[in-house]
């Protein structure tokens, strides 16, 4: 099956480990997300039915009206992939309406625009939970049409909810398989900028993950999945999950230069502590 990419650029996403991470995912009927992204891990598998949760209203939102709306959201959207919407001066006024209004559609179609025009395809908030991205100055951004008719087409065996991932957790029910890639733990403790959901993840956040996770796979017998940088922390908060180590690429540094491989740990938790997992 060739691999599908998402409709949304995103730091962080999974596609370059999207074989590692079908091959370590225990058979189930329901894949659980708690940190769905953008949504390569679900693009990529095939469940008969999936729960993908994020904190992010906006991305939650687009899923939404996507998944219900799929011809009029992509028309839509593609009228704003024109040159005249490629300029700095559109992209600010985009930017602004859309930090004052709460209309869905507008905020959806905003979402994708600023998430191909904007710097880099980042997803920032200010404090106030203001978009904050720049203007990217590309040369002629992306439409992604096909991906977001792929997208459309799956989300019909698919549940979008907003809320925290303890929340996504309860829903989980025995037959479910969950999959979190949460934001990053740093690679070093001055390295902090993966924290780049709105509100921060912090150590305590990772270790309280961990635990959930060890919870649900120990006591309820649903299997947890974790992604995380390879390092001291991290191995010592999965303890009690079978460890298997990926290499990536992942832009680690502003510059070119800086992209290097990281070791990624997939960590599975489940009931039968002893199998092995190949």
């Amino acid at each position: 099956m060739k691999k599908q990419r998402a409709f949304l650029k995103w730091a962080g996403g999974k596609y370059g480990l999207v074989e590692d991470i079908q091959r370590h995912l225990p058979p189930a009927r329901k894949l659980v997300e708690p940190f769905v992204g953008a949504g390569s891990i679900f693009l990529n598998t095939d469940y008969d039915q999936y729960l993908l949760a994020d904190i992010n209203p906006d991305l939650i939102n687009l899923y939404n009206l996507l998944k219900e709306q799929p011809e009029t959201y992509i028309a839509e959207a593609k009228r704003w992939f024109t040159p005249e919407y490629n300029q700095k001066q559109v992209y600010l006024d985009i930017r602004h309406q859309f930090n004052h209004t709460d209309d869905v559609m507008y905020r959806s179609l905003a979402f994708l625009y600023m998430n191909r025009f904007g710097f880099n395809g980042l997803c920032r908030y200010n404090k106030k939970g203001g978009f904050n991205v720049p203007f990217g100055s590309y040369k002629k951004p992306y439409f992604p049409e096909a991906e977001l008719e792929f997208f459309a087409e799956k989300a019909k065996k698919a549940t979008f909810v907003c809320e925290g991932y303890e929340d996504t957790f309860k829903r989980a029910r025995k037959g479910c398989v969950v999959y979190c890639d949460p934001p990053y733990a740093p690679l070093s403790t001055t390295a902090n900028f993966t924290s780049y959901a709105g509100n921060g993840f912090s150590l305590d956040d990772q270790a309280a993950l961990a635990d959930v996770a060890e919870k649900t796979a120990m006591q309820r017998d649903i299997p947890v999945l974790i992604s995380n940088h390879d390092t001291k922390l991290t191995r010592r908060l999965y303890h009690g999950a079978d460890l298997s180590v990926v290499k990536v690429k992942r832009t680690i540094s502003r510059n070119g230069a800086g992209r290097n491989k990281v070791d990624e740990l997939l960590a599975l938790f489940h009931a039968e502590k002893n199998q092995s997992v190949s």
